[in-house]
């Protein structure tokens, strides 16, 4: 008998007892036996803090995310590996292709997302808060990793991307993750997860994986965990109601199965560009992944006079897939997971036809290829009409989370929104028009219950990644029914696993904790300018203090002349009455382009160009006759990493640069980047 391995403190267990088996979705042949029987969860989960968490927490995000793209590449050398075994959930090469390289591509972006991080274990987030009159107390806040393991409890319908989208996340925030998918397809997570542990590229105890039931597992989280549930807002509500989840007062992130819609423009008519892919993207939501999707299309809402139209459309273009074994040649539309999900879309159907119309489909009569359909977990797609969906509300509150989808009419766009709100929140919606009016009316209107909205239309659906692909810097998660979480989203995603501390204190004392220099901070002037040192060599808080310039009116003539910048408050001393100042005024970027040409170190040296120009403000008038100075202090350092062995080893070196006149009043400040060389070239 082939029994799943669970992976968990730092070796392959197989529970005890024959466990549940898992069935080849296409043949209805048992795969393998899963069971979790035997494991203690208060064990794995204290192995993943303590063995996973230590080494993780210690890592810099540079380091986590160059850790990632490691395992990116890594496993996309290998994905075709995967492709097999997934076709025995039932998927189709395309389907499969969401599922494998979409999950790695979760690595891929997350790995480049340390970009927007500091090289240090932790961040600081937002701005100073002045707390003080004198400025010698302030506050500010940084975000540390939990010392807890993200518990992931997923769904069938996406074994790798499920997992791989929320492990990128938690490993970049520094944490260790147990993963726990549905059993029915857990035999392609398993798979991943072999290739990942032997691959050697995480930590030990940075993953860990459980086959079969949770078991007790929610009885030992902890305060430091994170707990995500991904599935049926049923079992979301039950798990997130748990004793210890609420007891021990635990983060709960949930993305539930929502009744997503898509609505049809009302200039979208026939013959239009918006038609058609309004369409073919119905289409392909209903029957990609068998309509198994979270984010599937359940209802489709369109203009009344168009009904018809789609109906017509819609059913011509899902005559077009066949149904059947995925690796058939032709195949468009494989099997659902299992026999089970084929039970309860059939019964949610059935729900739903006692007060909408079944146009397109069967549930009995349709044929499969190359497979037998009654050893199979086969189903035809089913399109359905509600002509009144404000008094038949069923198609509002029921799911068959199948190839199930039903048209409906609308009025008039606010009708259109009323109707989208109806679903009580869901993860994503989307629109097909032309007319950015439109669009814009829409999207105002729908936003506040759902987690994203997409607007398709001809210049967009070429490059398009269509209604339900979430994508990772983006959020995926919605309000209501579809659970009120929030994944991915780039850093926002990563923020669920960090602890915020606001921290306060003197500016030299916070420049110390986050080594990154705060304004007011005690300074340490250098006789060598930091032009003149390497990347290594710099440190938070090195100030040059510069030579002094008196501005004259020559000065702000020349600019001007230079620029082109004529404004009125430069160049005409008689158009000042009315406004704030007295009479010429320097540019501000003059002001700055002069602190350039104090603090610039002009010799070759380290310093190798100048990458941007952050917070610039101009805060107090500059005259002629005034006399300024600059104040250059090395701010923050973000190491970079060699591209290939012939790129220069170099980082980013951030510069707090201010600018102050004859009383010490700063007129400017700003943060300049410059690119230094390293002393190690390796």
């Amino acid at each position: 008998m082939n029994k799943l391995g669970n992976y968990v403190m730092g070796g392959w267990a197989h529970g005890s007892g024959e466990g549940k088996a898992l069935h080849h979705a296409v043949t209805g042949e048992v795969i393998a036996h899963a069971t979790t029987s035997g494991l203690d969860y208060a064990e794995i989960l204290r192995y993943g803090r303590e063995v996973g968490g230590a080494p993780l927490r210690k890592m810099t995000f540079q380091e986590r995310g160059l850790m990632l793209k490691r395992l990116a590449l890594h496993l996309i050398e290998r994905k075709n590996k995967f492709y097999p075994i997934s076709f025995q959930t039932g998927a189709t090469k395309v389907d499969s292709w969401i599922d494998i390289e979409g999950g790695i591509g979760n690595l891929f972006a997350n790995a480049s997302l340390r970009r927007k991080f500091p090289n240090e274990s932790y961040f600081v987030d937002g701005e100073t808060v002045g707390l003080s009159k004198g400025g010698t107390f302030i506050g500010h806040h940084i975000m540390v990793p939990k010392e807890g393991v993200a518990v992931h409890i997923n769904a069938f319908n996406f074994p790798i991307w499920g997992m791989l989208e929320k492990c990128a996340v938690n490993w970049l925030a520094g944490v260790p993750a147990l993963v726990k998918p549905a059993t029915i397809t857990s035999f392609l997570t398993e798979a991943m997860v072999r290739e990942i542990i032997d691959s050697g590229i995480l930590p030990e105890g940075a993953l860990q994986l459980v086959c079969g039931s949770a078991g007790d597992m929610l009885d030992h989280v902890t305060s430091q965990d994170v707990v995500t549930f991904t599935g049926s807002a049923t079992t979301g509500r039950m798990l997130k109601a748990h004793p210890q989840i609420i007891n021990e007062s635990v983060p709960f992130n949930m993305e539930a199965d929502s009744l997503n819609c898509t609505v049809l423009g009302e200039d979208a008519v026939p013959g239009t560009e918006e038609f058609d892919l309004f369409i073919k993207e119905v289409r392909k939501e209903m029957t990609v992944k068998c309509g198994q999707k979270c984010t599937a299309i359940r209802r489709i809402i369109v203009p009344e006079n168009l009904v018809e139209d789609v109906q017509i459309a819609l059913g011509q273009a899902l005559a077009k897939t066949t149904i059947g074994d995925p690796t058939e040649q032709g195949v468009r539309m494989g099997a659902l997971a299992g026999k089970v999900q084929v039970a309860e879309v059939r019964e949610r159907v059935e729900e739903l036809a006692k007060t909408s119309e079944i146009v397109y489909g069967d549930l009995d009569n349709f044929e499969v290829v190359g497979a037998d359909k009654d050893k199979g977990a086969f189903m035809m797609p089913i399109l359905m009409v509600q002509n009144d969906p404000h008094k038949n509300q069923d198609v509002h509150n029921l799911e068959a989370f199948g190839p199930v989808s039903t048209i409906m009419p609308y009025s008039n766009l606010d009708d259109a929104i009323e109707l989208a709100k109806m679903g009580k929140g869901s993860l994503c919606c989307s629109i097909a028009t032309f007319d950015d009016k439109i669009a814009r009316e829409y999207v105002l209107g729908a936003a506040s219950h759902h987690g994203r909205i997409l607007v398709l239309n001809r210049e967009s659906a070429k490059e398009s990644t269509g209604h339900g692909s979430p994508m990772p810097l983006l959020t995926h998660g919605g309000p209501g029914r579809a659970g009120g979480g929030e994944e991915m989203g780039g850093m926002r995603g990563v923020n669920h696993y960090l602890q915020r501390c606001a921290i306060q204190g003197t500016p030299t004392t916070i420049t110390a904790v986050t080594n990154v220099f705060q304004q007011g901070a005690k300074f340490k002037e250098t006789p060598i300018h930091p032009f003149r040192k390497h990347f290594e060599e710099l440190e938070v808080g090195e100030t040059v203090i510069t030579h002094k310039h008196t501005v004259t009116e020559s000065d702000i003539v020349n600019f001007a002349n230079v620029s082109g910048d004529n404004f009125y408050a430069h160049m005409d001393a008689t158009s000042l009455e009315g406004t704030i100042f007295e009479g010429r005024v320097a540019h501000g970027y003059f002001v700055l382009s002069k602190a350039a040409g104090l603090f610039v170190d002009p010799m070759k040296g380290p310093v190798l160009l100048n990458y941007g120009l952050d917070e610039c403000r101009f805060i107090k008038p500059v005259y002629p006759g005034m006399t300024i100075g600059v104040k250059f202090t090395v701010k923050e350092k973000i190491s970079q990493e060699k591209r290939d062995a012939e790129d220069i080893a170099k980082g980013i070196v951030k510069f707090f640069v201010d600018v102050y006149d004859e009383t010490g009043e700063s007129v400017a400040l700003a943060t300049i980047l410059t690119m230094v060389k390293k002393l190690d070239q390796s």
